[in-house]
């Protein structure tokens, strides 16, 4: 072969080149997909993240409103003693007085930290009371007595109201 015969055998043609440009071109578009992958991949971590925060502040947010309640109902249980006592005073001596304001300054700070006295007059409700018994009346559940009262703490019913409903006599 002449020098010149080889120097055109060296030399690519057109469709060489075309296979050179898809080889380059291949690794580019599986790097741009690679890197599309890595980027999509980024954002769903970034999003669960962010849906993790919100649902873990918003469990601490509830475990702070409900945190306080077995203490609250212990103090309920005083409440009643002191509602007790007060039913059964005579004379409104400064005695009975005082125990009127420790009572009213203990509901004071139970409803600051979202204490609610359930409504026990009117219709029946059994998502906040509790049946203990029945009594004949001119309509059907309809709340006849309260025996003790009922609270929500944070709009969640921490205590039913127990109460003697009427039932309409035949």
């Amino acid at each position: 072969m002449t020098g010149k015969s080889r120097e055109m055998d060296e030399t690519p043609d057109v469709g060489d080149v075309e296979i050179q440009e898809d080889v380059v071109a291949d690794p580019l578009a599986e790097a741009q997909a690679k890197a599309d992958q890595y980027l999509d991949m980024a954002r769903r971590l970034q999003a669960d993240f962010d849906n993790y925060r919100k649902r873990t502040q918003r469990e601490n947010e509830e475990f702070r409103k409900f945190a306080c309640s077995s203490i609250v109902s212990d103090l309920l249980t005083i409440v009643d003693d002191l509602d007790r006592a007060l039913e059964h005073a005579g004379e409104e001596t400064e005695f009975v007085k005082g125990i009127r304001g420790i009572r009213a300054n203990t509901m004071k700070v139970l409803e600051s930290n979202g204490l609610q006295e359930i409504p026990s007059e009117g219709r029946f409700d059994p998502n906040v009371h509790e049946a203990l018994c029945t009594v004949e009346g001119e309509e059907d559940d309809m709340v006849a007595e309260v025996f003790q009262k009922g609270y929500t703490l944070n709009g969640r019913v921490l205590r039913y109201s127990k109460v003697k409903v009427t039932r309409k006599t035949s």
